[in-house]
């Protein structure tokens, strides 16, 4: 299937499946479910929640992950500070990688954010070098949007 094709698949079914759902929780974990069951070539899907000057393990799928991420640090903390999607193509070339999995080579993160403030992060990796582009950029962020706009991220 073409990435867009799968893309558009993914988010209507995460509409589907965070429709009259009120739990945040248990929306960003069938987001994470799907997220790793769809998407081709990842090893980790998953959410980070703003809490203070920190980063705090949410739902996710993957191998066990760092449960703290201080602003600022790794791709995570930085795309949180600069509240932007961050693509890396190769995370052993980014200053500060945070390596949770030895074998993630590449990762985007996705700020989401509550009245324009980030309140999470959303963090996929895979392990093949340049997994990700500007395609899943776009698409990733509507995701956000569509979590946020259901109010679906705790602030």
């Amino acid at each position: 299937m073409e990435k867009k094709q799968l893309y558009t698949a993914l988010l209507n079914e995460a509409e589907c499946l965070i429709a009259g759902i009120e739990d945040p929780l248990a929306n960003c974990a069938n987001t994470a479910s799907l997220l790793y069951h769809t998407l081709p070539d990842i090893n980790w899907a998953g959410f980070y929640f703003l809490k203070g000057d920190r980063l705090v393990l949410g739902p996710f799928h993957g191998k066990p992950a760092c449960v703290y991420i201080p602003l600022g640090k790794g791709v995570c903390g930085t795309a949180a500070v600069r509240n932007e999607t961050l693509t890396v193509p190769d995370v052993h070339a980014f200053p500060g990688h945070i390596a949770c999995d030895a074998l993630s080579r590449s990762e985007i993160v996705i700020p989401l954010r509550h009245k324009g403030a980030v309140v999470a992060v959303l963090d996929i990796d895979s392990p093949k070098v340049g997994r990700f582009d500007d395609t899943d950029a776009s698409y990733l962020e509507r995701l956000a949007s569509i979590l946020s706009e259901h109010g679906l991220i705790p602030a």
